[in-house]
């Protein structure tokens, strides 16, 4: 039967439930190989999948495990995946610390895109919670982020690693799946989801995240979840920092209220649209409501206090960089998110293979963003990690220019 059902996928052929039931669960058991899901993977990043295949995949991969219930309402977020990107950790913080209660369910690293797990197990944070470890701590502190166990879409869990390394990251269907499978899983009403678009994304254009964000909106209202799709601009990489414990360093300088740059902006406004969803509350009253948890310094202390709770330690001691110097004058016009995020990746902060490790302190830190002057000999970044790379690569990552570039809005537009 693998074999009559490989060669629908090859042709194109719309599946049944139970056809797909029985291939993805065969290899959930292992009774279906890597090199066999590959070849179907490939097929659907070409042909794509059906509304109906998609509805069913979502289904059957929820209930390849458990899901989690609440007694209370409850918001989550999930990013498409891009270059620098830890709003996660920075929006849950500032909503903890305003009385949402969040439990989040996170991944590792898609190619050159870093995972939120990655980021916190840098920093010795324990992220294999069991559901009653998770209902305690949401209870106690109000904020969790755990890993996709055994027992929580295992299937997605597996699949996932399988696309990181085989080429399979950008189809519009798998995406959705694995998205929208975590999230309802996860327990959560109401989902927040940002869709990346970009050279630094996996979904290039705004056409195409416009069909991701409606895609998932249709999947969210077949569960009675209220699902709000948030397209932002993801060439430049968000913030200045990429990597793993490198991403910790500039979270707290964030929450510190040390930064205001394209991360800070998009937490923000990420944070006042989620809270607004969750407490019906006016959005020009949850932007001085979020504001006033950033400048307090109630956000910051509940970060501590999660790292803390969840075994974690903010120690991070980083090895003498690399400093990448401008060779001429200017304002800086673009920087290349994915060949940044490549080349973090070489330097040890990604992994190529499912059981490769990672390099916790490797990755990039700039020093210059877009629209900054920057003069000839000034660092534009500094590089970190023990693999050998060629430099070259981050010079060209820079584009400059005579005249101040004009900074567009990093927010596209806000799909319900």
């Amino acid at each position: 039967m693998k074999e009559k059902i490989i060669e629908k996928f090859n042709l194109g052929k719309t599946l049944t439930y139970d056809e797909l039931s029985y291939f993805f669960n065969g290899y959930l058991s292992n009774d279906v190989s890597d090199e066999e899901m590959t070849i179907v993977l490939k097929n659907i990043c070409k042909n794509g999948l059906s509304e109906q295949e998609i509805f069913d995949l979502v289904d059957i991969f929820i209930k390849s495990g458990d899901t989690l219930h609440f007694d209370f309402p409850t918001i989550d977020k999930h990013s498409t995946g891009g270059v620098g990107d830890k709003t996660t950790l920075v929006v849950l913080s500032i909503l903890a610390s305003c009385g949402v209660k969040i439990v989040k369910m996170s991944g590792r690293a898609l190619g050159y895109t870093g995972g939120t797990i990655d980021k916190l197990e840098s920093i010795g944070v324990n992220v294999n919670l069991t559901y009653e470890e998770v209902l305690k701590q949401v209870n106690n502190i109000g904020m969790v982020i755990t890993s996709q166990t055994k027992n929580l879409c295992p299937m997605d869990k597996k699949i996932y690693a399988l696309r990181d390394v085989t080429g399979t990251t950008n189809s519009l269907a798998l995406i959705a799946i694995s998205i929208m499978s975590k999230k309802i899983a996860g327990g959560s009403d109401n989902i927040l989801i940002d869709v990346k678009v970009g050279r630094g994304a996996l979904v290039r254009t705004a056409k195409e995240a416009k069909l991701l964000a409606n895609l998932m909106i249709s999947i969210g209202k077949k569960y009675n979840k209220k699902v709000v799709c948030m397209l932002t601009r993801m060439d430049n990489p968000l913030g200045n920092n990429i990597g793993n414990s490198i991403e910790i360093l500039e979270v707290l300088d964030v929450l510190k209220d040390k930064v205001r740059n394209n991360l800070y902006y998009l937490s923000y406004d990420m944070a006042s649209v989620m809270l607004s969803i969750y407490t019906g509350m006016k959005i020009r009253d949850a932007r001085n409501k979020v504001k006033e948890a950033i400048t307090s310094g109630k956000a910051y202390d509940k970060f501590v206090e999660f790292v803390n709770y969840q075994g974690g330690k903010l120690e991070i001691r980083l090895e003498r960089p690399i400093e990448i110097y401008a060779k001429e004058s200017g304002f800086i016009k673009s920087i290349d998110a994915k060949e940044l995020g490549s080349l973090s990746m070489e330097l040890g902060a990604g992994r190529s293979l499912t059981n490769k490790n990672i390099d916790y302190n490797a990755g990039i830190i700039l020093e210059k963003n877009v629209c900054d002057f920057v003069s000839r000999g000034e660092t534009l970044c500094m590089l970190y990690g023990k693999n050998s790379v060629d430099i070259d690569r981050a010079f060209k990552a820079f584009k400059i220019q005579k005249n101040r570039p004009f900074m567009k809005s990093i927010i596209i537009k806000i799909i319900k």
